[in-house]
């Protein structure tokens, strides 16, 4: 039987590891709203442009404002979004530091609380608090997950924006490039590398689901194909 990549080893070692540094969030995300974004936004500019047949050196002027612009205005309210989140978790946590000071045994009150919707009971519930609150810290961070849900591991605003600006810049390049290199039937071209990163950025995706990589970029071809379709018939609608 063939062994699943993602699967992981159980040894103590390799549990200590795995928990000592955890995957946290990440970017998965953060790149795949960026691709996604990019590409439909850039094609779209390219398909109403075209559509209305204007010159090419339109199409790249507009392209490549939309590239750097859009996907910095995306960058920057990804990093100000999750920069909200940051800080929301760290309010949280200094709300949980003073009632452990001001309020201990209400405190004790609702860990137990949490402790036994997760099973526990009885004197296996009360050693569990016992034990979790001579650990400051630990105690605080159960709080903060079983409290108001939220992980152990801290977001990184600056990251998630570059991840999103770099996802944003690679794929929203692609339906310009067959103008940019001034190709014959750029258009067309143009349109083909598009409806490909959309079904690659969708197959990329299913690393993260339990959807097949060719339903998972079906599914994404679809959405940007429509984007397309709407953003070229509206541009026949200006064709002078």
């Amino acid at each position: 039987m063939q062994k699943n990549p993602y699967d992981h080893g159980h040894s103590q070692t390799e549990i200590e590891a795995r928990i000592d540094a955890p995957a946290g969030r990440g970017y998965v995300r953060d790149i795949i709203y960026g691709g996604i974004d990019g590409s439909v936004t850039t094609f779209a500019i390219v398909a109403g442009v075209a559509g209305a047949g204007l010159s090419p050196w339109v199409i790249i002027a507009l392209g490549v404002a939309n590239v750097l612009a859009d996907g910095f205005s995306m960058a920057a309210g990804n990093y100000s979004g999750t920069k909200a989140e940051l800080d929301d978790s760290r309010r949280l946590r200094k709300i949980e530091e003073r009632h452990i000071l001001f309020h201990p045994e209400g405190e004790k009150r609702e860990l137990r609380e949490i402790l036994r919707r997760k099973g526990l009971s009885g004197e296996a519930l009360e050693g569990a608090v016992e034990q979790i609150t001579q650990n400051h810290d630990q105690w605080i961070q159960i709080m903060l997950e079983g409290e108001y849900g939220l992980a152990s591991v801290e977001p990184h605003p600056l990251k998630a924006a570059w991840a999103t600006f770099a996802a944003f810049l690679g794929a929203g390049m692609i339906p310009l490039l067959p103008f940019l290199f001034g190709l014959d039937n750029a258009f067309a071209i143009s349109t083909g590398a598009t409806l490909v990163t959309f079904f690659a950025i969708g197959a990329y995706k299913s690393r993260w689901s339990l959807a097949s990589w060719w339903r998972s970029g079906l599914e994404t071809l679809l959405i940007g194909g429509i984007a397309a379709a709407i953003a070229y018939f509206v541009g026949t609608l200006f064709d002078m």
